[in-house]
């Protein structure tokens, strides 16, 4: 069967590649790749080599069912048995290595903002949080992963564009990247609601800062949590205990820039 070498370009700006030599050569030819798909039950010598060759370049990649599989070969239009198993995502936005983020951002702010996400895997809260991120002056977004939404073209659509403009660091290990910002003279902010300390209480915002927004469901890891500088809430008086991961994220992001004024 002669594999489709095929490109699918999204209304955000993005693109998929699906067939089995298609994205066996993107790899190889070290093409940026997001995420891989690969449907449920595929098998053989090409997917092993796709899986053996993305785990090699640091590529993530994913079984999906076989409902959410069809649903993307028809969103791409790709023609039922066209993908043969694989789609991929491309890397989208402007994506940088976390020490050329963290050079960047001191070029352009003696005490610059950056935002770390921690297990927000719905990509329309990644996108609103970007843009809240872009919109409040912070100078990029530190994203592992895994534990984390790829950029899709719905994050992309999500962020009304903030994710083609403010740049992203891709990094493996969360935790090491904290360490190296720490390292760096950043303090780190997470955002919990066990904390005792109100996010408009007093506090220091004023310093170089990396703030951690963690998921709806678990909030911080906690390994991710033992590396905070310090922890900060948002009360809440109704009966929801908490707010959505975006809009809890776009308050905290606003206080602080607020208070540095």
């Amino acid at each position: 069967m002669k594999d489709h070498q095929s490109f699918k370009t999204t209304p955000a700006s993005g693109s998929y590649i699906y067939g089995r030599n298609a994205v066996l050569e993107a790899i190889s030819a070290g093409r940026a790749i997001e995420k891989i798909f690969i449907a449920y039950g595929s098998d053989g010598a090409s997917i092993d080599a796709i899986r053996q060759k993305a785990r090699n370049a640091g590529i993530s990649f994913t079984t999906a069912d076989r409902e959410k599989f069809g649903a993307m070969e028809r969103e791409l239009r790709a023609g039922k048995g066209a993908a043969q198993g694989v789609i991929a995502l491309c890397s989208l936005g402007v994506t940088l290595d976390l020490q050329t983020l963290i050079s960047h951002s001191y070029e352009n702010n003696d005490t610059p903002m950056l935002l770390a996400l921690d297990g927000i895997t719905d990509p329309h809260n990644l996108g609103a949080l970007a843009r809240s991120a872009e919109c409040a002056g912070f100078s990029g977004i530190i994203l592992p992963s895994g534990h984390s939404s790829p950029i899709t073209p719905a994050a992309v659509k999500a962020s009304a564009g903030a994710l083609e403009h403010i740049p992203v660091a891709k990094v493996g290990e969360l935790s090491v990247a904290l360490k190296d910002c720490k390292s760096a003279g950043f303090t780190v902010i997470g955002a919990a609601g066990e904390s005792k300390r109100i996010y408009t209480d007093e506090f220091n915002y004023t310093l170089p800062i990396v703030l951690i927004i963690g998921s709806e469901g678990e909030g911080l890891r906690p390994n991710i949590r033992k590396l905070c500088d310090e922890l900060i809430k948002i009360p809440m008086a109704g009966k929801i205990e908490s707010l959505n991961a975006s809009v809890a994220g776009g308050v905290l992001m606003f206080e602080i820039r607020r208070q540095r004024r």
